[in-house]
């Protein structure tokens, strides 16, 4: 595996497709902070940390009645090719259903938080 990001978010994009309650993936910061992100946005339902030795992250789905809040999830900054974006250069997604995560300077932001922070950086991935 070569990109741990698209790997993260497309196993919550799987889990919520089949119905599954919770999904464990290896722990990383990054990782961490962007579930943390992804819980703010009400994206995930819970995240922890768990396991000593090995560490794991665990993240509990949430769901509009049967329908998983994740619907789609798309890479925009790859391994292969990185794509920053400048504040100006920074829409909504998916007419503000969906939300950008974007690395910055001051963090791991959406698309929302960094255009009001006036601040650019790596556009990550969107979510919707």
């Amino acid at each position: 595996m070569n990109d741990s990001i698209s790997d993260m978010i497309i196993r919550l994009k799987n889990a919520g497709e089949a119905r599954k309650e919770s999904l464990t993936f290896p722990y990383s910061k990054l990782r961490m902070e962007i579930c943390s992100l992804l819980e703010k946005e009400n994206f995930i339902k819970s995240v922890a940390r768990r396991g000593k030795k090995s560490k794991m992250i665990e993240v509990t789905l949430f769901y509009n009645g049967k329908f998983p809040r994740v619907r789609g999830v798309k890479r925009i900054s790859k391994s292969s090719r990185r794509i920053y974006k400048k504040v100006s250069d920074l829409h909504p997604v998916k007419n503000g259903y969906g939300v950008l995560v974007v690395s910055t300077p001051k963090g791991i932001l959406t698309d929302k938080e960094a255009r009001k922070q006036k601040v650019g950086g790596e556009a990550m991935f969107e979510i919707w």
